[in-house]
């Protein structure tokens, strides 16, 4: 009741607006309209004045109550709208500062949890090495030993929001969504955190998960509304944050791919071994940053030489592998054999197994230079890219004499002698890579080539013919699918 003093009594309020005695008389009551249970009096008037007059200040009452009621709403929703802005830009900042991932999510969830009052809280991004939602934080309850799921996982409220890239949520009256790991008691909340890449299409890289809300234990529209706001605006930090994880995989893997890379060149001696027996040149080019070609040298005394050059099938770090057994085998078997066919016997009963194992093979050349007898002896083993550069005339191939190690039916190796020429003649050794690099219209860059590169410097020292061939081969292929090498050696 509306007045200006206490009347220290309580009248029977009517059902409808009018007369009602008083202890100071009769007065006239009439409701406020659009404010239950609320009235107001006119007294000292006559029944027909205080009608009218109360005609004309029930429709003031009620838009005086109307707008004082929307101040408190307005005024109460100002509130919240600031606390969600404030939480808006909190999260800019957490998410503008330089902090892994996890440390910034638990922040986050943090904030979110303290204004939409829920006592547990966790966020799960999607890991792209697992194919599973992971959880990067949580609020209110220890990481859970399973601390990932399958997005397909039917029992999981995370998983359903991720598959559905919608919100879920069960409001407290409701049944839980069963299962072991089912909500019951209270209600939850799982929002999607969606990317939306810039000018492509959206996709889900986590979920944002709340239960357990303190007093009213309903989520209100406005904390649906203000999650989803959340969500939206950490996807690009969960987007970036993978990014940088790949970066820094990548990063890591090139770098153990260049120590792979100079490692395997160090297995392969330098021609300065050589010095004073023989002049050679030798280049071995992977096509990735390890491939399976390589070459050795030995020396046996009185100015006696070895030269190994071969290919793995393969190219990478299986063909690497490979690679670096045949090279620390034929070390050990060189020394200890008669004649080149004897070595790559034995070499074969070192790696045979290993072979068989990885099913690859391997085309090797193993030649020895004797100036004494003025002869060339080596044994081939499925390996044709190695020819004889005379001081004049057409280069001769020297012919395989055996199938590749590890690819047919195990065998005798042949052994073949060569007259050599020891101050004119040159030794072309090369992996087929270097053959079958392929220009931009798919040409090879072939023998023809090759051969002609060579006996047109002959004249030169082997390194300059190397340096000039791999030149020219780059020239022609810039980017070669396959391993190539290249020895070219003068005694």
């Amino acid at each position: 009741m509306i007045g200006d003093d206490d009347p220290g009594w309580s009248p029977v309020v009517p059902r409808d607006a009018g007369l009602v005695p008083t202890p100071a008389g009769t007065a006239w009551f009439d409701a406020v309209p659009g404010v239950e249970g609320l009235w107001f009096t006119l007294e000292d008037l006559p029944e027909s004045d205080a009608q009218a007059a109360a005609g004309r200040l029930r429709p003031v009452l009620g838009a005086m109550f109307h707008t004082e009621r929307r101040v408190i709403e307005m005024g109460a929703e100002l509130a919240n709208r600031y606390e969600e802005i404030d939480l808006l830009y909190s999260i800019s900042e957490i998410l503008g500062q330089t902090i892994h991932l996890e440390e910034a999510a638990r922040t986050i969830l943090r904030e979110v949890s303290s204004v939409v009052a829920a006592r547990r809280s966790s966020i799960m991004v999607y890991d792209e090495t697992l194919a599973r939602l992971r959880v990067v934080a949580t609020r209110g309850f220890p990481a859970p030993t399973e601390a990932s799921v399958a997005p397909d996982d039917a029992e999981s409220v995370a998983a359903r929001a991720f598959r559905e890239r919608r919100l879920v949520e069960n409001p407290p009256e409701a049944d839980g969504i069963g299962g072991p790991r089912g909500y019951r008691g209270g209600a939850y909340l799982s929002v999607p955190i969606i990317y939306a890449a810039p000018g492509g299409a959206s996709r889900c890289v986590g979920v944002i998960n709340l239960t357990d809300r303190l007093g009213a234990d309903a989520f209100e529209p406005g904390h649906r509304k203000l999650v989803t706001a959340v969500a939206n605006q950490i996807g690009a930090a969960v987007e970036n944050a993978r990014l940088v994880v790949r970066d820094l995989q990548q990063q890591r893997l090139r770098r153990e791919l260049e120590l792979a890379h100079d490692l395997q060149l160090k297995l392969m001696p330098s021609p300065s071994e050589l010095a004073g027996d023989a002049d050679v040149a030798a280049r071995c080019v992977p096509a990735e940053s390890v491939g399976g070609d390589f070459y050795t040298f030995n020396r046996f005394g009185r100015g006696r030489v070895g030269v190994m050059l071969g290919d793995v099938s393969s190219h990478g770090f299986g063909a690497a592998l490979v690679m670096a057994m045949v090279i620390a085998a034929a070390g050990i078997h060189a020394g200890g054999s008669a004649t080149p066919n004897e070595t790559l016997e034995r070499l074969l009963d070192s790696i045979e197994e290993d072979l068989a194992s990885t099913e690859m093979y391997l085309t090797v050349f193993y030649g020895v230079l004797d100036p004494r007898a003025a002869q060339l002896s080596y044994a081939s083993a499925g390996h044709p890219h190695a020819w004889r550069i005379p001081a004049a005339g057409a280069p001769e191939r020297l012919e395989a004499t055996a199938p590749p190690l590890g690819l047919a039916a195990r065998g005798n190796i042949a052994l073949r002698q060569v007259p050599w020429d020891m101050h004119s003649d040159l030794l072309c050794l090369c992996t087929d890579g270097l053959l079958d690099a392929r220009d931009v219209a798919g040409e090879s860059f072939g023998e023809a080539r090759l051969l002609d590169g060579v006996a047109s410097r002959r004249h030169l020292p082997p390194e300059e013919i190397v340096s000039a061939l791999i030149a020219e081969v780059s020239a022609f292929a810039p980017h070669p699918a396959d391993d190539l090498t290249l020895l070219v050696l003068r005694i």
